[in-house]
């Protein structure tokens, strides 16, 4: 998807790619990093390991799943000696880079959940909840100040169909445990005004936070809880021993009995793991504060997240300070799973997003924009995380989030450690963590496949959502891509 593609000529979809000359100008001044990460607060980064140590867990990644995990390792096992460990700081990952959903969803949303788990839904969907429950309860205990907000979060329907889709989901979602509420086209214009909006579906069990004060609020906790953490240091290495693993870097090295991988999108040092993620890049836009008058034409007032029920889909919200995180609609694979720090901006991506959002709310055409971000997302076919072990035990993984991931990371860990230690569980028992999503296939029918589904669901999204033969074969294998 290009923004040079020509400009779309219809009713059904709002957005098209060609982009104004307004839209590029406004992109160009904002500052090229993530809005959360850019604060003064951050604090500053631990020493690399310079030595040779050993311990009884390292935990490879230091994003939310690395953080909740050497958190509940020693609220567990307090006489456990954990070791957390990253190649870049703490949040610099898609931890500090995501959109500040907190959502009680374990499955991607329920439509997916349904779709794939339906005989153990109700199940899934009560963890889920309780779930999001406890990161509450843990926030207020140990009173870390990250801008919890528990209002909720709306699907917002841009086209009949989709409100029509919208509804239906109500009714079949009650007899599984969510309680969602449908608000039609003049219902939600009380909460958001856009002359796109046909109606909106809340799901009162999402919340927002800032996500880098949580990485930061979670990181405190993990150190007073006596984990020890080393930053800027990349794992080079990965082998199995007598008794557990030992983990190279450049200037250390670390033995342990049992090791936890929470790379995300970073490649696995289980070659399997890199067969069934794609990273995919998304991409984000946080705007200049809204003034009174902009406030009051969108008639914006409460603080929750948004998502549109394209294929390719738009996320936003506010932030604490009025400005709008717009993000999404694009999810852009580079061939051969690479991960580059220079694909984290992308200027073309940037203008797109500042035309969509202008088209959503014309009231704010030619608002600036102070940061402009993106990064790689887990992708896999499922859209859920998958786990795993390795090394006859020793280690265990996850990964395959495809966004979604800040209130899923807290059930992941425990999921892992129960994983890595042979505990039996009511989280081990599901299907959802028995099972691994289908394989992408090699390159370059990789990028092949990713292309070609992407078109795809362009061209559904264009025509009122209408699937063709590739979509119906990937429907039919329980196949998909998003971000």
């Amino acid at each position: 998807m290009t923004a040079t593609a020509v400009a779309f000529i219809g009713d059904n979809f709002p957005y098209g790619k060609v982009t104004s000359q307004e839209a590029k100008n406004a992109i160009a001044k904002a500052h090229p990093e993530s809005f959360w990460l850019d604060d003064p607060q951050r604090p500053e980064a631990k020493p690399a390991l310079s030595k040779d140590i050993s311990t009884g867990l390292v935990v490879v990644g230091a994003g939310f799943v690395g953080l909740w995990t050497a958190i509940n390792a020693k609220i567990h096992q307090p006489n456990l000696g954990v070791v957390l460990i990253d190649s870049q700081r703490v949040g610099q990952g898609a931890a500090g880079r995501n959109g500040g959903f907190v959502s009680a969803s374990l499955t991607h949303g329920f439509p997916n959940g349904f779709g794939r788990w339906e005989h153990e839904l109700a199940n899934i969907i009560s963890m889920g909840h309780e779930n999001l429950k406890e990161i509450e309860e843990f926030i207020n205990k140990h009173e870390l100040d990250v801008d919890f907000e528990l209002f909720g979060e709306f699907d917002v329907a841009i086209t009949k169909e989709h409100a029509e889709e919208l509804k239906e989901m109500v009714n079949t979602a009650k007899k599984y445990g969510e309680n969602f509420t449908y608000l039609s086209e003049k219902e939600f214009a009380k909460y958001i005004k856009s002359p796109l909006y046909k109606g909106a579906l809340l799901d009162k069990e999402c919340a927002l936070v800032n996500p880098a004060k949580l990485v930061w609020g979670l990181r405190k906790v993990a150190l007073e809880l006596g984990v020890d953490l080393y930053e800027n240091s990349p794992v080079l290495d990965l082998d199995q021993t007598v008794n557990g693993v030992k983990l190279k870097t450049s200037l250390g090295s670390i033995k342990a009995r049992k090791c936890i991988l929470a790379t995300g999108a970073f490649p696995s040092f289980i070659p399997k793991v890199n067969r069934m993620i794609a990273p995919v890049y998304d991409y984000a836009l946080v705007t200049e504060p809204l003034n009174k008058d902009q406030k009051e034409s969108l008639g914006w007032t409460k603080h929750f997240g948004c998502n549109d029920a394209f294929n390719q889909f738009h996320y936003f919200r506010l932030t604490k300070d009025d400005r709008i995180l717009w993000g999404g609609y694009d999810a852009v694979y580079h061939y051969g799973n690479e991960v580059n720090r220079e694909y984290e901006q992308s200027d073309e991506s940037f203008a797109m997003l500042a035309e969509h959002l202008y088209r959503t709310f014309p009231d704010l055409r030619g608002i600036g924009f102070s940061h402009k971000w993106g990064g790689a997302i887990d992708t896999c076919s499922r859209f859920t995380p998958f786990w795993g072990t390795a090394m006859r035990g020793k280690v265990a993984y996850v990964a395959g989030f495809t966004g979604l991931g800040v209130g899923s990371s807290r059930f992941a860990s425990l999921t892992l450690l129960d994983l890595v230690f042979g505990r039996k569980s009511e989280r081990t028992k599901l299907s959802m963590v028995r099972t691994k999503p289908m394989p992408f296939p090699p390159e370059p029918f990789k990028s092949w496949v990713i292309s070609l589904t992407r078109w795809s669901l362009d061209k559904a999204d264009k025509n009122g959502g209408k699937r063709n033969l590739w979509l119906k074969l990937l429907d039919w294998l329980g196949l998909g891509f998003d971000s």
